[in-house]
């Protein structure tokens, strides 16, 4: 099933729906890789804020593109917390299973009900450019069958936009390494998909990609020379809040956890 935004009228519709990947945030459950240096609390309250920014950066980018935003979430039940913190602009599609490749399909099989082309969105990357967001959709758009991905620095992607249901895209692929992206490209080779590149960008998953988003919002670090990266206004208040409050600059810059770091 498919709720779409409050704002769109149903039925099938040519404009691109963009889901994000998303769960929702319980301590213990969510984004525990960033644990640590960060705490299970600190960790799920990242994983709001990144939402939220990914989220506003798919409404800029719907200013400029027909673009709709789902939240294609887990587990199931957590309606109430996407809408308590996203709103109604944001769409829900209930997507959870065993098979991550499976979750990924069927986000876009539903959206493909009821728009022309349909993106997979990653929920790791909220200074993710709004223009990389609007190219996907504006390539999209175009005649013929055609397939866009993001590639991730990690050797995975952050993005995959498609506008016919292949589902080979999605089987066989070793997800959560490194091989996802070469092994996605080979695998549209085969189906004989063209398939339109972006910019690399990178996911908050680790220690090294959270300090890689400190220097992006606080020391001017600037990741791609082609593209101004997205704000991520609620991310970067998050993060000066527990650097004022917390010890958190010095558990990323010692490498330890807050229970390590209290021990001491």
């Amino acid at each position: 099933m498919i709720e779409q935004p409050s704002h769109v009228k149903s039925g099938v519709s040519a404009s691109c729906g963009i889901a994000v990947m998303a769960k929702s945030s319980v301590p213990g459950l969510t984004k525990t890789r960033l644990v640590p240096p960060l705490t299970y609390d600190e960790a799920a309250a990242f994983n709001t804020a990144f939402l939220k920014d990914v989220a506003a950066s798919i409404g800029a980018a719907a200013q400029h593109a027909a673009i709709t935003g789902y939240m294609a979430f887990g587990p199931p039940g957590a309606e109430h917390f996407f809408k308590d913190n996203l709103g109604a602009d944001i769409g829900l599609i209930e997507v959870w299973l065993p098979d991550f490749g499976d979750c990924l399909y069927t986000a876009i099989d539903r959206m493909l009900g009821v728009h022309g082309a349909a993106v997979v969105l990653n929920s790791d990357s909220p200074t993710l450019p709004t223009a990389i967001l609007i190219e996907t959709a504006r390539v999209l758009a175009q005649s013929g069958d055609r397939a866009v991905i993001g590639p991730s620095t990690d050797g995975g992607y952050y993005l995959l936009g498609i506008k016919e249901r292949h589902r080979g895209l999605f089987e066989g692929i070793s997800w959560s390494t490194e091989h996802v992206m070469r092994q996605t490209l080979q695998r549209a080779e085969q189906l004989g998909i063209d398939v339109h590149v972006l910019p690399p960008w990178y996911d908050v998953d680790d220690r090294d990609a959270l300090k890689l988003l400190h220097a992006e919002l606080f020391d001017g670090l600037t990741f791609s020379t082609t593209h101004d990266r997205h704000p991520a206004p609620h991310s970067a208040r998050l993060f000066g809040r527990l650097l004022d409050e917390t010890d958190l600059g010095w558990r990323l810059a010692e490498g330890v956890s807050a229970a390590q770091g209290a021990a001491e």
